[in-house]
């Protein structure tokens, strides 16, 4: 029997507390992948023009945990220091509120996430484990004159990003009273695969090292002390084909092929390269955040839901940053996604699963992560997510907002049209965003095409 009950009620929000009524109190025993994010929440954040039903929403979404359980359960400390997500039915807390504000015309050009705090509630990570708090958190607020605002938090530790839009998929389908298929919660099927390489240049490629408290300590005060800033503009799929073009024409070799997203990528890596200006020995370092899961074939079920996401890095020197071709840098990028075999996973999950059994997970972190603010720029490509297609009762989302990070990120997204455009956040040190802005780097950066013959524009 599926559950909610009103926690809290006031003139502005009702608070309930949703489960899916049904509890086997199995342990989920987190994987190396799951610990490597910290018991953190992801926030997501839909942009409706219609209005949600909030009592619709809570019943489909009891019924989509009984699929789901690790969401509905809570998050406690094995023996050894590695986590386990407890389905005991604890419940996922479901706020409905009403906003004063009518809807806006949020997009690139009108971002929300200076408001977006009050649309959405952090849950702070260091309250969280062997605690009562929800690992799954929604926030449902009725805008003035029609329309929703749906923000949703899920706790880090248990999906990452591909496995967190299938869960809103399932959602979205359980409530259109659509067929989805069962998500496998087996974290010991990715366990298994784990095996070491005897190969140096493989151990050499692990996106991840075992640091000292003191290092990982001084690491995340220097994260901390970064004053970042997030701008977003919106890439054309007419500017995306010309930059492809160009690309394309500059790669002479027999067989030679560059994705649209690597062509993207790499132009948006030479323009920082140009904007940061360092020095021509200087090394600059890209970062590509990869779905492993693809990557190591029928070895892991298609249904695994979980962390599952690696990362490889290329680097060249920033003179060749600036002047290299843009297709031979497209290569560049390929080759870097490229890296990522199955024996390179492989030989991951060994590494990360050593130091679960050691009780040292908490030392681990990317290989990047002390010098990432000086020398390197990570990107995370969601452009094939279906950010558009959470369909919960009142049509698709017209806008879709990514939270401000706290390292420099470039995440790229598919447009609200799916027309094969893409939205570009880019999360730069705020000397740099306020660069961006102005309309010498902007036209830099959409030198492939215009909008309304002016550059496609950036918002804050």
């Amino acid at each position: 029997m599926t559950t909610f009950r009103r926690v809290v009620e006031s003139r502005e929000e009702r608070s309930f507390l949703v489960r899916a009524g049904r509890a086997d109190n199995a342990r989920v025993r987190l994987s190396g992948y799951d610990l490597l994010t910290g018991p953190w929440y992801t926030p997501l954040t839909f942009f409706y023009r219609e209005t949600l039903d909030g009592a619709q929403l809570r019943a489909s979404l009891a019924r989509t945990l009984r699929r789901y359980p690790p969401l509905a359960g809570r998050l406690v400390r094995d023996r050894d220091g590695g986590l386990s997500a407890l389905c005991n039915d604890a419940g996922v807390r479901f706020i409905e509120a009403v906003s004063p504000e009518p809807m806006r015309e949020y997009g690139p050009q009108l971002r929300t996430e200076p408001v977006i705090g009050h649309l959405l509630r952090e849950v702070s990570a260091f309250r969280v484990i062997d605690r009562d708090t929800p690992l799954l958190k929604i926030r449902l607020t009725q805008m003035r004159g029609g329309g929703s605002v749906l923000g949703v938090m899920i706790n880090h530790s248990l999906a990452d990003g591909a496995n967190t839009l299938a869960f809103l998929e399932s959602w979205s389908r359980e409530h259109r009273g659509l067929p989805y298929p069962e998500p496998c919660h087996d974290r010991s099927l990715l366990d298994a695969l784990g095996q070491e390489s005897a190969d140096p240049a493989i151990v050499d490629a692990r996106a991840f090292v075992g640091v000292s408290r003191l290092r990982l300590l001084t690491t995340n005060i220097k994260v901390g002390l970064n004053k970042l800033a997030t701008v977003a503009t919106r890439f054309e799929a007419a500017e995306l084909a010309a930059m492809k073009r160009t690309a394309q024409k500059q790669l002479t070799d027999t067989g030679s092929w560059v994705s649209t997203n690597d062509v993207l990528t790499a132009h948006i890596w030479q323009v920082l390269g140009e904007l940061r200006a360092r020095p021509d020995d200087a090394a600059e370092w890209l970062g590509m955040i990869i779905g492993a899961q693809s990557r190591l074939g029928a070895a892991l079920p298609a249904e695994y839901w979980g962390n599952c996401v690696s990362n490889s890095w290329t680097r060249t020197s920033a003179a060749a940053l600036r002047t290299r071709p843009l297709g031979r840098l497209a290569q560049d990028v390929r080759a870097c996604l490229d890296a990522n075999t199955a024996d390179k996973l492989r030989d991951e999950i060994a590494f990360l699963n050593s130091y679960r059994r050691a009780g040292v997970s908490r030392h681990v972190m990317s290989v990047r992560a002390p010098d990432v603010f000086e020398t390197a720029v990570s990107i995370n490509n969601w452009s094939q997510f279906p950010l558009y297609r959470i369909d919960l009762g009142a049509g698709t989302p017209f806008w879709y907002e990514f939270p401000d990070l706290p390292v420099p990120t470039v995440h790229i997204a598919p447009t609200p049209a799916e027309d094969g455009g893409r939205d570009v956040y880019l999360c730069l040190a705020q000397e740099h965003a306020a660069a961006v802005r102005s309309p010498a780097w902007l036209e830099r950066l959409h030198a492939y095409g215009t909008l309304h013959g002016k550059p496609a524009p950036v918002g804050e």
